[in-house]
């Protein structure tokens, strides 16, 4: 990749980054030779020995209990698109910093050269005997999705790529409070999304789990539907599931007396589409940093509206859901995450806005009850 120019790096954002933003901190002190025998050898041999007959004891006496590796193979990272896995490192850095702040989870960057499913998913088998669970991220569609379906059949520990389902916990914990806001009952929105890559058919595949049926997805070609012959896999799995009344046609058709409207997709929806939607409207606009439709837009046809921004109201962040989630499949031993435990993620972190409003359909990030909520959440259904 080239630049037309150095970066200025004497910015505090440069500063704050010197030097990464973890390291390694023993959890056991070591002081003399005693502790030195206990922690390694010989002492270390007798624990060796054991975890070798029983496996499930490296959960009790290792690191694995506690430990993640955030996966990623730089091929989608942020909005900047293919930057390889090392410039995806400081992404993958903050990721752990949230997973250790948020759900006091340690979790360790794992940056792949870029290769075929196959030598991802064989990669990562061969390292997760490290690790507790895989948080895979910003890894790009669709390939994103057979790398976690072959993880999740070959591995024995919770895989989850949070591009995908992080964001569709918090977009559905938003949506059930938004629909509180305007008096409606979620089941009987009618929702277009904007996007089919990895969030937008996970958001569909748990609101359609919610039990919302009246349900469009829209890529850059328009309406996603049967007839349509440019369909890939996963698209032609949409078009087998969701919109139920045929529509055919651009975003712009399928929005007209929409109840809600779901961008995870870049770009801009033009106003006279917006306008075409139903009085009383839900917009989120998640694309980062520049919202689909802005909110002084949105704010002109609907009665709440969200983002994925901290600067604007309701911003919808992935960081609601995560730590928490692994906090509550470590803790519980759970195997893998269900889909039964992403939509109680998400109605736990619904129920932390005792009264929704316009300007508030989810919790602060900051808020401490988040992460135990919904790890009670996950472990119950483990």
């Amino acid at each position: 990749m080239t630049h037309s120019s150095s970066p200025d790096t004497s910015g505090p954002i440069f500063v704050a980054h010197e030097g990464g933003k973890l390291e390694s901190v023993p959890s056991k002190p070591l002081r003399d030779r005693k502790d030195l025998s206990m922690l390694y050898t010989p002492g270390v041999a007798d624990v060796c020995r054991a975890i070798a007959q029983d496996p499930q004891l490296s959960f009790t006496y290792t690191t694995r209990r506690n430990t993640v590796a955030v996966v990623t193979d730089g091929t989608a990272v942020l909005g900047l698109g293919d930057i390889g896995p090392v410039a995806a490192l400081p992404v993958m850095e903050g990721k752990a910093v949230l997973f250790k702040h948020f759900g006091n989870v340690d979790s360790v960057p794992v940056c792949l050269e870029s290769g075929t499913v196959e030598e991802i998913v064989e990669a990562v088998v061969r390292l997760a005997p490290t690790y507790g669970g895989i948080n895979l991220e910003d890894i790009s569609a669709p390939r994103c999705f057979e790398i976690e379906r072959q993880l999740k059949e070959r591995l024995d520990i919770p895989v989850f790529h949070d591009d995908q389902h992080g964001t569709a916990i918090v977009a559905l914990a938003a949506l059930i409070n938004a629909a509180k806001v305007v008096g409606r009952d979620i089941t009987s929105l009618r929702v277009v999304i904007g996007g089919a890559g990895a969030a937008g058919v996970a958001i569909a595949n748990i609101f359609r789990r919610a039990g919302i049926k009246d349900l469009v997805v829209c890529d850059s070609r328009g309406i996603i539907e049967p007839q349509r012959s440019d369909l890939t896999e996963h698209k032609r799995k949409l078009a087998a599931t969701t919109n139920p009344l045929g529509l055919r046609g651009k975003l712009g058709d399928a929005l007209l007396e929409a109840d809600v409207y779901v961008g995870v997709s870049g770009g801009t929806v033009p106003e006279s589409d917006v306008a075409k939607m139903a009085d009383n409207c839900i917009i989120f606009a998640l694309a980062n940093p520049d919202p689909e439709v802005h909110p002084t837009v949105a704010h002109k046809y609907a009665a709440v509206v969200a983002t994925g921004r901290s600067d604007f109201p309701n911003q919808i962040n992935n960081v609601l859901a995560f730590p928490g989630l692994f906090r509550g499949a470590l803790d519980s031993g759970a195997p893998q995450i269900t889909e039964a435990m992403k939509v109680a993620a998400a109605e736990a972190i619904a129920s932390l806005v005792d009264n929704p409003t316009a300007t508030q359909i989810v919790p602060s990030v900051f808020d401490e009850r988040v992460a135990p909520t919904v790890a009670r959440a996950v472990s119950e259904l483990a």
